[in-house]
């Protein structure tokens, strides 16, 4: 009987665990990132980039044959929990990105001005700091001047926003954020900068040398009289290890970090390093719904407020006159059932 409790308490454990772990993943946003089109090497390497970028949550070896339609990435897309499509063409003169959310829309038309892939900005590092371990967790977003006022570089905020899990930083775990995608605006020019940066958080308050000592690998000592060289002198470092850290990145951890030193309040420096890929954008429209519908914004073509108004109006009267259609098919349906039966009774 003791036995027959305990299994059944593994089992009661084990389908709690598996209902959490549906909720939470019913929750988090899922992306496709694929090309339309004739793309090249280089911009075929770039989906591959941003497939990186958006990593756990996206389709990492995601198949796409030139038969395939639109219809066909929406059709699989339900099922599979995905919520964005990032799509990548290209024309004889530029780079284009689309930005889509499942299933009504709206769409984001951006022209890619300009962009370098992860194994060029990797191969100007001298140190680079890229493994498998910072892609197991999504990376942290931060949005930088998207705060003015416009309906469209509000839904550009709102669509970036979505497309990341959200973070509780009061319960969030420090240690499993390895990665940072900064998206800048520049209310000038309307070009949004794409980074993606790794992060490593390194304590502060101590010599070169002391800080070599933290870490796994030790120093060659043998050319030193006294280990007191290495701790004054941080004799045998690179310029390259002794990064400058001031108020801009210095920061009071609110809990213990990984690393050697990290400790719960005390003083760290967080440090970003470039890994990839790097893209400039530039919106050009926004479309209602999923590739088609109105237009909301066009660079080219500026709307009044009461214009959009009266569009939006438009669309819901459109709405509401399909749910009326709709309910009448249904009771004209349930009409003619209800004289089949009697019909038959008779």
């Amino acid at each position: 009987l003791g036995r027959m409790c305990g299994r059944l308490t593994d089992e009661m454990a084990r389908l709690n665990a598996l209902r959490v772990a549906q909720e939470e993943y019913s929750t988090i946003p899922h992306s496709f990132v694929f090309h339309r089109g004739q793309v090249g090497r280089n911009v075929g390497q770039l989906v591959m980039d941003v497939r990186r970028v958006m990593e756990p949550f996206t389709a990492r070896s995601l198949k796409v044959r030139k038969s395939n339609v639109l219809k066909d990435f929406v059709s699989v897309a339900g099922p599979l929990g995905v919520t964005h499509f990032v799509v990548f063409s290209k024309t004889p003169t530029t780079v284009n990105m689309r930005l889509a959310r499942l299933s009504k829309g709206p769409t984001m038309y951006f022209k890619v001005l300009k962009y370098t892939l992860i194994k060029d900005v990797v191969s100007s590092l001298k140190r680079h700091r890229m493994h498998q371990q910072q892609f197991t967790h999504h990376p942290l977003l931060v949005l930088n001047d998207f705060g003015m006022e416009g309906m469209q570089v509000k839904l550009m905020a709102t669509m970036f926003q979505n497309m990341f899990p959200t973070i509780n930083v009061h319960k969030v775990n420090l240690n499993v954020i390895k990665r940072c995608v900064l998206l800048n605006y520049d209310r000038v020019s309307q070009e949004i900068e794409f980074r993606h940066y790794s992060l490593k958080v390194v304590p502060v308050g101590m010599s070169r040398g002391v800080k070599k000592l933290m870490q796994e690998r030790f120093p060659k000592m043998s050319r030193l009289e006294d280990i007191s060289e290495l701790l004054m002198k941080g004799a045998n470092l690179s310029e390259s290890e002794a990064e400058q850290d001031g108020e801009h990145n210095i920061t009071e951890l609110p809990q213990v970090f990984s690393g050697r030193g990290n400790m719960c309040s005390e003083q760290s420096a967080v440090r970003l390093t470039e890994i990839g890929p790097r893209m400039t954008l530039k919106l050009v429209k926004i479309e209602e719904g999923l590739g088609e519908g109105n237009i909301l914004y066009h660079s080219l073509v500026s709307k009044s407020d009461e214009e959009l108004q009266e569009m939006l109006k438009k669309k819901e009267v459109k709405l509401k006159q399909k749910e009326e259609r709709k309910k009448q098919q249904e009771q004209n349906i349930a009409k003619k059932r209800e004289k089949r039966e009697e019909n038959k009774s008779v």
